[in-house]
């Protein structure tokens, strides 16, 4: 398997973690399907600010394996809720510029509000649930690991402490998205 991207099949679904570009075009031509009303694209990408300060780059960092574990059973529980014709979660690690794409959601459906409803359970479970921080870089050269999500209670610690942890090495708290 390549070492860029990890996926679980899932008839025609797929759920993957990369830290190669998302193909936005791709995705978008596979979500299609002849019972689907509506197919939703929902891409998150990263912004040029944030409170106040001024963005060049976002870094997210995670257990990958785990991440997607986890992405994998959130699918599954929104396939439980909606009926879901397609649903992908593509989500990014490493560094990003401005306006790439860290997470991408694609889900098709038979109606538009079950598609609205499906992408947004999977972009709020997915941000508050899935262990993946996220280091912002400012133009004046500092950076920071944004806090907020679940992930938020981990801190860091002794190098010997964080051994056995999958956190990245960083020098203050640290969140998801």
């Amino acid at each position: 398997m390549n070492m860029n991207v990890l996926e679980l099949n899932k008839d025609r679904n797929m759920n993957l973690v990369t830290r190669t570009p998302i193909d936005l075009e791709n995705l978008r031509f596979r979500a299609h399907h002849p019972k689907a009303g509506a197919m939703l694209l929902f891409c998150g990408d990263v912004r040029n600010h944030s409170n106040g300060k001024e963005v060049i780059a976002l870094e997210y960092e995670a257990h990958e394996t785990m991440a997607l574990k986890q992405i994998d059973d959130i699918v599954k529980e929104a396939q439980q809720r909606w009926e879901l014709h397609f649903v992908e979660v593509i989500h990014r690690f490493g560094k990003m510029g401005i306006s790439e794409c860290s997470i991408a959601i694609a889900v098709a459906t038979s109606h538009r509000s079950d598609a609205y409803a499906a992408s947004r359970y999977l972009i709020d479970t997915v941000k508050h649930t899935v262990p993946i921080w996220k280091k912002e870089c400012f133009q004046n050269g500092t950076e920071e690991w944004s806090k907020g999500c679940e992930a938020c209670g981990v801190h860091e610690h002794s190098p010997e402490s964080m051994a056995d942890q999958h956190v990245p090495n960083q020098q203050s708290s640290i969140s998801s998205m």
